[in-house]
């Protein structure tokens, strides 16, 4: 799965805020993502993250 860095992520569960979105501030082997809900920023693994995820909207460019 191809996911770059300010990538927004839609998961399969909803976040305990209630968003669906997350934004990807780092890939590699884990991915450190931020709720687009309520800002909240945790790391994930890879293999998890995958898992969950349900559509890959890239980065806009500028």
């Amino acid at each position: 799965m191809n996911i770059q860095k300010d990538d927004i992520l839609v998961m399969k569960k909803k976040h305990p805020c209630g968003s669906f979105e997350m934004l990807v501030l780092r890939s590699g082997m884990d991915f450190k993502l931020r709720c687009c809900g309520c800002g909240r920023e945790f790391m994930i693994p890879r293999s998890k993250a995958e898992k969950n995820v349900k559509q890959v909207r890239p980065a806009q460019e500028v």
